[in-house]
């Protein structure tokens, strides 16, 4: 369930500034944001996969806890953050 190489380094590249940088807040809350999206795809497949779905949770709440703080150190940024992801309606 994990991403291919080219999948991150087409997210890190996207939010970070170099396809080194991948330890910027915006780049962790997009790749969390990547593999939720592709374990939503794998449970709507496997309903019955409780590990998945526990995985997928854990990473839910990971990125809660980074948009928490991206939100407390700069406002602006998070909103940048969440309207490139569409997180929010």
């Amino acid at each position: 369930m994990s991403l291919t190489k080219e999948a991150k380094v087409e997210v890190i590249t996207q939010f970070g500034a170099s396809d080194k940088n991948t330890g910027k807040s915006e780049v962790q809350v997009a790749l969390y944001t990547r593999r939720i999206t592709e374990l939503t795809g794998h449970l709507q497949q496997h309903p019955k996969d409780k590990h998945s779905r526990r995985g997928l949770l854990m990473l839910v709440a990971k990125r809660k806890k980074m948009l928490n703080y991206v939100k407390n150190v700069d406002i602006n940024r998070y909103r940048k953050v969440i309207a490139e992801l569409e997180l929010r309606k």
